[in-house]
């Protein structure tokens, strides 16, 4: 609506023509200039520009919408406003569905606490037939630093779908779905950008996943798209300058001196604060009095939420679907205690 045109906008013909002659086309144009700006360049007395001004406001103004109205319109466009349920019941109920399409999910947490086992389950979910609840998709798997593991991938299907993958070749045609890409360095997938935008719409891909560098990716991505997107995010210690400025987080300096006796370290997002607003929904990974727990700690739909989960062969397991509700620093901190860096599963060690 800003680009729409002041000619034909129903304006006066002697104020429109006085706007045409002074280069200001757009709804755009004359916003963009104060009244005591419009005043001077237009020549024109403040009640013709008040007027003026209200009349362009009003047109290219969005009508307001109910609560209702929204809510019905969505359920009209749900396959463009659906979800990407992740199979945990808790997590899913909180997020009204699963991971939503075409908006940015981010997962938070130190190094083995289980990103990557969590982004692998989603990719076998959304290559799933969606007769099994599944997007009946390809999956596009940026895997940065080489975490990526077909073995893993296929043993968490066999443990959770085994009604699927023992048929015979299954295991392989999903497999086959997953489209994993390496690259080398930032200047080599942004070369290769335009490409995986062109085989998100040709390929009928339902997921992307970014393993593990966030900043390789922007939410416009997510907007064209219109799948769930899903990055994960590594995590840094936090300096004493960075608590001090970041008063909502921690109440003072003396006070994360005795956290730091309680939790291993305290640790932030590798990308600060900037890029948290980039995301959608941030799903924090973190390990606290020997437990792990995923947490919503960002969400427009869900209140901050912690679940408690184990990972078993079958991949991520929620331990309760009864979230645990968050409060003050809790809902950003992330916590680094007792867990291990290799998950064993008969023997063999995986790193997360």
């Amino acid at each position: 609506m800003a680009n729409k045109q002041i000619s034909q906008m129903g304006l006066p013909k002697s104020i429109a023509n006085v706007f045409a002659a002074r280069n200001v086309f757009t709804a755009k144009d004359a916003l963009s200039l104060t009244e005591f700006e419009l005043m001077e360049l237009l020549d024109v007395g403040l009640a013709q520009v008040t007027s003026a001004v209200a009349h362009i406001s009003e047109i290219v103004c969005p009508p307001c919408q109910t609560a209702l109205s929204l809510m019905e319109l969505r359920v009209q466009n749900e396959h463009l406003a659906g979800h990407l349920p992740t199979h945990m019941k808790g997590l899913d109920e909180a997020l009204c569905g699963g991971i939503p399409f075409g908006v940015l999910t981010e997962l938070v947490g130190p190094a083995g606490i289980g990103k990557t086992q969590f982004c692998l389950k989603l990719s076998l979910l959304a290559s799933l037939p969606a007769s099994y609840g599944g997007l009946d998709g390809h999956v596009i798997y940026i895997d940065v630093e080489s975490k990526f593991s077909s073995r893993r991938l296929i043993e968490i299907g066999v443990k959770s779908f085994p009604e699927i993958f023992h048929r015979k070749g299954m295991a392989q045609e999903m497999a086959g779905r997953i489209h994993v890409l390496r690259p080398a360095s930032l200047s080599e997938f942004t070369e290769s950008l335009q490409q995986i935008k062109i085989s998100l719409l040709q390929n009928q891909v339902k997921l992307l996943v970014i393993d593990s560098m966030a900043a390789l990716v922007t939410g416009s991505l997510a907007e064209f798209s219109r799948i769930p997107v899903v990055v994960t995010n590594q995590v840094r210690s936090q300096s004493r300058d960075e608590i001090c400025h970041y008063y909502f987080q921690v109440q003072s300096w003396n006070e994360t001196i005795e956290d730091r006796t309680r939790h291993d370290s305290h640790l932030v997002a590798a990308l600060g604060i900037n890029w948290a607003h980039a995301v959608t929904i941030r799903l924090v990974l973190e390990a606290k009095s020997d437990q792990r727990f995923i947490k919503v700690a960002k969400s427009p739909i869900s209140p901050p939420l912690a679940f408690p989960f184990n990972i078993t062969s079958s991949g991520i397991l929620l331990l309760s679907d009864d979230g645990i509700e968050l409060t003050g620093p809790d809902i950003n901190a992330i916590h680094c205690q007792g867990h291990n860096d290799i998950i064993n599963f008969g023997g063999e060690s995986l790193q997360c």
